[in-house]
């Protein structure tokens, strides 16, 4: 099923209005959450609706949440979630933040308690928009396991940067410190495929294809991966005060509690250093230099990050809409709510 994105976006905006979520707060999750599928981000796009439906639903999200902005210092903030929605308080947290590294120079913002997030990299670009450089972690429950060890005990732990250039790119990195995020574990088993045995392991330890099978993820790069995971741990969530590691509240266990998860934000103002004018060209040449560089075999080119997916929007809208897989539109047009389907043990997790 191809939508338009104002099709997508209001299918996504009234499910979880029904479900208690305000207007204004479902419209700014929704806007979101179409930035992602219209990217080929599916992951987490309209896949989340019901998940996010379902808690709502059962108080697991503070619907009338008291945000609070609480400056530390001349460049830092503590962002108070209350519980309520991540996407609505990531946006107002980096729209804080912003205003406050164009004041000093730079800005570093924790938002503690608030519930998932979404793709991190939204509000990276938010910033990269304003002419200013930034750096995201956030973190997720324990799903994958450190290197040398069988149990999960940090998450997907997700890193974002981006940056703008002198002319209409902007440089937009998202990445799960996991091989493949759990959300792409949720894609493949919404769309019944079988995944690289490199992505995950089932309950014995062992490669698994079978999406349904998928125990716990694999960190990238071995040891590499497992440290990126625990800085990202540590600065979302020791530094906040929050839970951190397998302390970390799990997605699906309980969806009548609050999640109490921590999030960073690190902004630069480029003209603070190098000067933006300088950053800018610079940043656009980083960029020609590469496209044009000679492609290895079976690549096309050298793409930067972030050029793929705006590849992917545009092909979309070519070509008829974003493309929603029929289970997941079903009910997106349906009168349900939720299904009471989600539980630790078979989670759809982050």
């Amino acid at each position: 099923m191809k939508l338009s994105r104002d099709e997508l976006k209001n299918l996504m905006k009234n499910k979880l209005i029904k479900a208690g979520l305000s207007e204004e707060h479902a419209d700014m999750t929704a806007e979101i959450l179409t930035w992602s599928d219209e990217r080929g981000y599916h992951s987490h796009g309209a896949v989340r609706v019901e998940y996010y439906s379902e808690r709502i639903a059962k108080g697991g999200i503070t619907t009338d949440p008291v945000f609070e902005w609480k400056e530390t210092g001349p460049c830092s903030a503590i962002y108070e979630g209350d519980n309520g929605c991540g996407y609505v308080a990531s946006t107002l947290a980096m729209e804080k933040t912003i205003e406050m590294a164009k004041k000093s120079g730079i800005a570093v913002t924790g938002i503690r308690n608030i519930s998932h997030s979404g793709s991190i990299g939204y509000y990276t670009e938010m910033a990269a928009k304003q002419d200013l450089v930034a750096i995201a972690f956030c973190q997720s429950d324990p799903m994958a396991v450190p290197f040398g060890g069988t149990e999960p005990y940090y998450g997907t732990n997700p890193i974002s940067f981006a940056a703008p250039t002198a002319d209409d790119r902007t440089v937009v990195f998202d990445m799960a410190t996991t091989v493949q995020a759990w959300g792409k574990i949720l894609d493949k088993r919404s769309r019944h495929e079988a995944i690289p045995d490199s992505w995950a392991v089932d309950e014995k330890g062992q490669p698994v294809t079978d999406s349904r099978l998928v125990n716990a993820l694999l960190p990238i790069a071995g040891a590499k991966g497992y440290g990126l995971m625990m800085m990202v741990d540590v600065f979302a969530g020791v530094l906040l005060g929050v839970p951190f590691g397998k302390h970390v509240s799990s997605m699906y266990h309980d969806l009548s509690k609050g999640r109490d998860l921590g999030q960073m934000f690190i902004v630069m103002d480029p003209s603070r250093f190098v000067g933006l004018d300088a950053f800018k060209k610079s940043m656009s040449q980083v960029l020609d230099e590469l496209g044009e560089m000679p492609a290895a075999e079976g690549y096309g080119k050298v793409y930067y990050p972030g050029e793929r997916a705006v590849m992917r929007r545009d092909k979309a809208y070519e070509t008829g809409g974003v493309e929603i897989v029929d289970e997941i539109y079903n009910y997106l047009v349906s009168e349900d709510v939720h299904y009471d389907r989600y539980d630790h043990k078979n989670r759809f997790a982050e």
